[in-house]
């Protein structure tokens, strides 16, 4: 018998008959010294290949792509059959102003309270939301240059840590000043440019902030690419009035989980300095976690938003591919990455992406979107549309956690919005998802190696840090035999996908199947591997990137250790509004015992 293994078409696979089985990482965990001479080793000619040939074997790799016969045709970036429109919402105008947008939004959302909100909000911890702040301004309780003198006292003083960890990697006080001082000026005359006017975020540092430079966590990428101009995203949340403060720090190009970046220093999550915040949008998470910022952007490619957002207890939304423009990014021709909102709670993710959102005009002709809408929370009918929603849930993949902590309070959190709203709990089935994750990782593999390779073979690859250069090599050893295998494998995906929702609307899982793990102090200069962690903190997330599907990560709770875990709930093409109303209604029902976490800035009402 030979190697070859062959697949039946997705449609006459017998659900019946799957048996789930559990992911095995083989791989070694390194930092340090080891890990620079693993590096050298995977990068020589003759022994490299060698050891990345064995690797591949001992996950299966090419016995699941190159060495089986798959049916289905390549699908080279989602495709969706036309979606009926969500109940419930309101429909938003994308190629409106989004100031506009930001105006619809704010009538989506719960009346806002500002006795209960400001006057009584030292009763428990909360954080500050996006409403909090335009009321402080509007009531000239507080300015924003006053806050912006608070940020900037604390960015300063955390910038001289020993050893660093950086939120910010580029940072200008005097712009950021300067952005105030217009702010304040507006709301001194009476005429903010919208809610989101005087509201600090912070950009993550693969998306284009002009002036900043875009390094994307590297120490060269700055010098070959120039920053001109905001990407459109930034350009759309600054128009509406947007500060930002800078660049956050992030894993290297995007290429890990954990937000280890030895080039700026690694980034620690709020709740527990000795661990980390889950990457690679890492600076983005714990600065909305800290306090420092209502809000930030992250970048999505393989959980990405999602994944810091669960560790550091705040609320990322991966949007559906193509839904925003990834005008101006260092990733802006990929297939499974969007730029996507991190903030503390679901109403201020719904303010920020009504105002960033607007598919590209190749899209919009390729992916034929649905409008974007907004679910009506504002509306007392919010209850009925959620009780009409199916949830779906594959229990098998759910509980194959590290810890059962983080699927006990996801079980939980779905009792409670059973309980409170009458949603009903369906059992689904999800096929070869182990061949789905090493499709996934082709897939953005190949297209990072696309984007920076030529960089690399110009000199610069030597410059880049030892789990980045890891990840390159593995980059290297596909093939175009391997790439057209994933994107057969991407279509029998979408097929199984699209099945499960003409039975749900959601799918629900843990958004990581582990808390955020320790820094080993090894791995604060020369970086780390562990693909047993990788596995854990990717062991959900994959699906929505690859077959491009909106998800969403909200706080349930903690663990044992007052470690955040988070919800993750995926919907069908362009449902962001469904994903939304969830999301909230999570939030409501989990949010009450929220810590504050160990490193906390109050920028709003400072003593």
């Amino acid at each position: 018998m030979g190697k070859k293994r062959a697949m039946v078409p997705a449609q006459d696979v017998d659900l019946s008959s799957v048996k789930y089985e559990p992911q095995v990482v083989q791989a070694p965990h390194l930092t340090g010294f080891v890990l620079g001479l693993f590096v050298r080793i995977l990068e020589a000619p003759l022994i490299g290949p060698i050891v990345l040939n064995y690797l591949k074997k001992e996950n299966k790799f090419d016995e699941q792509l190159r060495h089986t016969v798959i049916p289905e045709e390549p699908m080279f970036k989602p495709e969706y059959p036309p979606q009926e429109m969500e109940l419930g919402v309101v429909v938003l105008n994308e190629d409106g102003r989004p100031e506009d947008r930001v105006e619809s939004a704010l009538k989506c959302l719960p009346r806002y309270d500002h006795a209960e909100s400001w006057e009584n909000s030292s009763a428990s911890f909360r954080y500050w939301k996006i409403n909090d702040y335009a009321y402080a301004y509007r009531s000239r309780k507080v300015t924003p240059l006053m806050v912006a003198e608070r940020i900037i006292s604390i960015v300063e003083e955390n910038g001289r840590n020993k050893p660093p960890a950086p939120l910010l990697i580029s940072f200008d006080a005097a712009e950021v000043r300067e952005q105030a001082a217009a702010s304040t000026q507006r709301f001194e005359a009476g005429n903010p440019l919208s809610i989101l006017d005087g509201i600090f975020m912070a950009i993550k540092d693969d998306i284009d902030c002009y002036p900043h430079p875009s390094k994307g966590g590297s120490t060269w990428m700055h010098e070959v690419r120039a920053v001109k101009k905001d990407a459109v995203s930034v350009s759309r949340l600054r128009g509406c009035g947007v500060i930002f403060i800078g660049k956050a720090n992030m894993h290297e190009f995007g290429m890990g989980t954990t937000g280890n970046n030895p080039n700026f220093g690694t980034t620690r999550n709020p709740h527990a300095p000795d661990r980390y915040t889950g990457g690679s949008s890492s600076g983005p998470a714990a600065i909305v976690a800290s306090g420092l910022c209502s809000a930030a952007l992250g970048t999505d490619g393989g959980g990405s938003i999602r994944i810091p957002s669960s560790l550091c207890g705040v609320v990322g939304l991966k949007t559906n591919y193509g839904r925003t423009s990834m005008e101006g990014s260092l990733c802006d021709s990929g297939t499974v990455e969007i730029i996507g909102p991190i903030a503390s709670t679901v109403e201020d993710v719904i303010l920020v992406y009504a105002a960033m959102l607007g598919s590209s005009p190749a899209n919009r002709i390729s992916l034929k979107p649905s409008p974007p809408c907004l679910p009506t929370l504002s509306f007392k009918d919010d209850s009925n549309a959620l009780g009409s929603l199916r949830i779906g849930k594959y229990t098998p993949w759910f509980n194959d956690v590290l810890s059962t902590e983080v699927s006990d309070k996801c079980e939980d959190a779905l009792n409670l919005l059973s309980k409170a709203h009458g949603c009903e709990m369906i059992e689904i089935v999800i096929p070869e998802l182990h061949e789905m994750r090493n499709a996934h990782v082709v897939s953005i593999g190949s297209e990072c190696l696309c984007s920076l390779n030529p960089d690399c073979e110009d000199g610069q690859g030597v410059k880049l840090a030892y789990d980045t250069r890891t990840s390159m090599a593995l980059f290297r050893s596909f093939t175009a035999a391997d790439y057209i295998a994933a994107q057969r494998i991407r279509r029998r995906m979408m097929y199984y996908h699209m099945e499960i929702f003409k039975r749900v609307d959601v799918i629900v899982t843990p958004t990581t199947g582990m808390t955020a793990p320790k820094i080993p102090p090894s791995s604060l200069k020369s970086g780390e591997t562990d693909m047993q962690t990788t596995a854990y903190l990717m062991q959900f997330v994959v699906p929505a990137n690859l077959l491009g599907f909106p998800a969403i990560s909200v706080p349930v709770g903690y663990d044992k250790g007052g470690l955040p875990i988070g919800l993750q709930i995926m919907g069908r093409p362009w449902a962001e509004a469904t994903i939304l109303r969830i999301a909230s209604a999570v939030e409501k029902l989990c949010g009450e015992s929220k810590k504050r976490p160990v490193s906390y800035y109050d920028v709003l009402r400072a003593n």
